[in-house]
């Protein structure tokens, strides 16, 4: 019964205390749930001791705090007036460098820091390659070596002496980015860790080497030209099979050569425009130029007999008028290189098997007089044509006549007077 009378007492006096609790007034709980019927006094660990850290104050004491006495965060007894930012107690030893907020890098464990390269990380300036070797003063210079002042992800902002330094090359007379990551990699352990992002002249195939002076000479790198003759004119001069020289070749290298090594396949698709060699019945059935090019300082001239044998083709052609074994006669009945479809020059251009000029001719340059070119012809290099006086008198009363070769085949397009 008197524990009964005693337990009322302590409640009351317990009311009449709350109204001048020296905790102030936001401070909501019982006397009861820190001090007991003894004294004022807290014996923290005991079961008299009620309050939930951890829930009723909103800040979980783990770690050292555990270890911390009350007082030390409470330097007054309105318990309210503490702040739970940790630099309301810890000294910013970093001089506000990188900022109030110490859980970012730190945890009440202790203040080792284990998470560096998630800082950096979030930071833009990941620490790959030889950046993760480096202690930090290396990077963050300061009096106390913990002053972490922010220096900037520009890889100029430590790097501004080697890039000054370097030589091989001059990166200050050759106007280098001072982006190192254009050419370096960011995660090498080495300046010679190099990439060098070349997408605007692609190092590929015969392009890939590795030796930069192959191409730069002169110690400048941005005025190298992009043609291929400036840097393969001794390749074009020295060609060859075929000659380049004396066929009169285009000295752009790309109508003939891929980036491939050894400049070969080659390939002048071009031909098959003039005639098809990689196409059509030719295709495959020769392996170098001078297989139908016997002169190689002129192109133009061709032969079709160094394959096809007079045996071979006269028994061919037996029956065939006009036939000669001739190789202009070939590409001239043969512009495609195809046995079938030949030309039918009388019925498609101009009569010379029949009408009056059967038999006025032996071979095909006898009109056509421009070597390759059939659609080249003439018509006063013949008969009396080779003399313009008559052939004016005989035009006297033709209006707009002139002596030239188109102006005879628009009047006399059968060959008829």
């Amino acid at each position: 019964m008197r524990n009964f009378f005693l337990l009322i007492l302590l409640s009351g006096l317990a009311i009449a205390f709350q109204s001048q609790s020296p905790h102030g007034p936001a401070l909501k709980i019982s006397c009861g749930d820190c001090h007991s019927f003894a004294g004022w006094e807290i014996e923290v660990g005991k079961d008299t001791f009620l309050f939930d850290h951890d829930r009723q104050a909103s800040f979980a004491l783990v770690g050292r705090h555990t270890l911390v006495d009350c007082r030390e965060c409470h330097q007054s007894l309105v318990f309210g007036e503490a702040s739970p930012e940790c630099i309301s107690c810890h000294t910013d030893m970093h001089r506000n460098t990188v900022g109030s907020d110490c859980a970012r890098c730190h945890t009440p464990q202790d203040w080792l820091v284990d998470n560096i390269t998630e800082l950096h990380y979030d930071n833009g300036f990941p620490l790959l390659g030889v950046h993760a070797t480096l202690d930090c003063d290396e990077c963050h210079v300061s009096e106390s070596a913990l002053e972490f002042n922010r220096i900037g992800n520009d890889c100029l902002n430590c790097h501004l002496d080697d890039y000054s330094a370097t030589t091989a090359p001059n990166h200050v007379q050759s106007g280098f980015s001072t982006d190192c990551t254009d050419c370096h990699s960011i995660d090498g352990f080495d300046w010679s860790s190099q990439f060098i992002n070349h997408d605007f002249f692609p190092l590929t195939k015969g392009h890939d080497i590795s030796d930069c002076a192959q191409c730069h000479t002169g110690g400048s790198f941005s005025n190298t030209p992009d043609d291929c003759f400036a840097c393969h004119q001794m390749d074009y001069e020295s060609a060859r099979s075929p000659d380049h020289q004396q066929g009169n070749f285009s000295t752009s290298c790309t109508e003939c050569h891929t980036t491939d090594v050894d400049w070969m396949p080659a390939q002048y698709a071009q031909h098959d425009a003039i005639f098809p060699i990689y196409s059509g019945e030719h295709a495959g059935e020769w392996s170098q130029c001078s297989d139908c090019h016997n002169n190689p300082s002129n192109y133009a001239e061709f032969a079709c007999s160094n394959c096809h044998e007079r045996n071979e083709t006269d028994g061919q052609h037996g029956g065939v008028s006009g036939y000669v074994y001739e190789n202009t006669a070939c590409l001239a009945c043969h512009p495609t290189g195809s046995g079938s479809g030949a030309f039918d020059h009388d019925g498609m251009y101009f009569p010379i098997f029949s009408g009056k000029h059967r038999g006025e001719w032996n071979d095909c340059v006898d009109c056509h007089t421009a070597p390759g070119n059939f659609m080249v012809f003439s018509c006063i290099d013949c008969h009396e044509h080779n003399n313009p006086s008559e052939l004016r008198d005989k035009h006297d009363e033709v209006a707009d006549y002139r002596y030239e070769s188109n102006a005879c085949y628009e009047c006399h397009p059968t060959g008829e007077e």
